[in-house]
Formats: C-alpha cells, sequence, structure tokens
C-alpha cells in the first residue's frame, strides 16, 4: 500500500478510512466548479481535430461521476499497472456504501451471505478483518467492452471482466461498506484478489493516522507512520 488514506463518509456519519494500493489515482468525484469550468476552457482551447475527442472523454468522464455518485459510491480508484508483455492491465477500485434501511447491518450481511452460498458461481465466503466480520465475493461476467463499436456493428463489443467485492460492517455501523475491484485481466485474479484483500483489510471506521498532541489552537496533525507500516499487496 501506499502512505495516502483516502477517508470517505457515508450521509450521515460515520467516516471511514481505507489505504490506497501502489498504483491507483484517486477520482474526484466532487470537482469543484472552477476546476470544472478551467477543465471545459482548456477543451475549447484544443485544435478542431483534439477538440471533439477531447469533448467525448469529458463526456465520459462526467457521466461516470455522475453515475458512480449515484450509486453512492464514496471513492474511485483506477490502477494501471505495467504487465509481461510490456503493455499496461488497468482495474477499477470502488468504496461505497449500502444503507440496511434501519435493520441491523450485520443481520443484512448474515442474509446475503446465506442466499449467496446456495449460488457457488458467486464465490462467496466470510471473511474475519480488523474493522468487522463480512465476506468475500468474486466471479467473472460478461459487460459491455468501453471505447466505439466498430462501423457496422449492431451491438457494443462485449468482454470477461473479473469482479471482486468485499462488504462489511462496523460495531455501531449503520451502513454497510462494499469494497469492489474490477478489471479484465483475468488472467490476473489471484493478484487482483490479494489487491483487494490488502485494501479491505486496512478499511478503519476510526482514522488511522497517529494524532499529534493538541496546539495553541486545540487543533491536531495527521502523521504518516502508521500508514507507512502497511505493505504492497499486488505482488
Amino acid at each position: 500500500m501506499t502512505d495516502v488514506y483516502a477517508e470517505a463518509a457515508s450521509k450521515p456519519q460515520p467516516a471511514f478510512w481505507y489505504g490506497l494500493p501502489h498504483g491507483y489515482l484517486q477520482l474526484d468525484l466532487d470537482p469543484p466548479f472552477e476546476q470544472v469550468v478551467a477543465l471545459i476552457n482548456q477543451v475549447l482551447s484544443l485544435p478542431d481535430e483534439l477538440r471533439d475527442r477531447a469533448e467525448e472523454v469529458v463526456r465520459f468522464y462526467t457521466g461516470v461521476v455522475g453515475l458512480l455518485n449515484a450509486q453512492q459510491v464514496q471513492g474511485c480508484a483506477i490502477g494501471l499497472h505495467p504487465d509481461e508483455a510490456g503493455g499496461v492491465v488497468s482495474s477499477v477500485l470502488t468504496v461505497s456504501t449500502v444503507p440496511a434501511s434501519g435493520v441491523n447491518a450485520k443481520l443484512v450481511l448474515a442474509s446475503m451471505a446465506g442466499t449467496a452460498a446456495d449460488n457457488p458461481d458467486e464465490g462467496m465466503r466470510p471473511l474475519e478483518l480488523p474493522c468487522g466480520t463480512g465476506f468475500i465475493a468474486e466471479k467473472k461476467r460478461r459487460t459491455v467492452a468501453p471505447g466505439r463499436p466498430p462501423e457496422g456493428a449492431d451491438a457494443p463489443l462485449e468482454g470477461v471482466v473479473w469482479q471482486g467485492t468485499v462488504a462489511v460492517t462496523g460495531s455501531g455501523m449503520p451502513d454497510i461498506v462494499v469494497v469492489q475491484l474490477v478489471t479484465a485481466a483475468v488472467e490476473l485474479a489471484d493478484d487482483y484478489r490479494n489487491v483487494l484483500l490488502g485494501v479491505a483489510h486496512t478499511l478503519s471506521f476510526k482514522d488511522p493516522s497517529p494524532r499529534e498532541a493538541p496546539g495553541g489552537d486545540g487543533g491536531t496533525g495527521r502523521g504518516s507512520a502508521a500508514t507507512n507500516a502497511i505493505r504492497n499487496d499486488f505482488g
């Protein structure tokens, strides 16, 4: 793991923290208005031969951000890692909250695990984490491939992805926290499972950063000693 921690919070609280693996870049799901305006102005200033493509990328980005926010995703990071062939493999890490709707979140998790146990394709099993008890599930599924379909194609191209999911809740936590990792590099499922488990083991409902002694203004500082001890689980 890197020594960067991402903080996310459901509305209302509580907050939670998790470690970001090496090679993952956090996606801003709530960009400042000024930043959006600056991006649009940059696109408009591009030469005509580049503007259309840039506008397409911006529309894709805004669409993804809107979709993630609608699904209560609290954090999203894009992973890029070199492969043995000299190329790059990509993955998407998301952390979201699922309200238990007034029901005990631990009972909801137990019910979900019991239901999935009847479906071996889900690959679900219990998981003990420092922050609480949950489960991990993984599967391979077909999905629409990103990008434009080839000219003359009747339907968008499809591809197979590996999807790993960890769901957990803590003591007094009203929501279920879901950590999910998706990649098209299905042959690297074992490695990405380790990444997912590495992130899940850093999940905390208490700020893991050591706090300095309060100063004259009563404030506290954040350090990185605890985060430096976290191992990079990508391999």
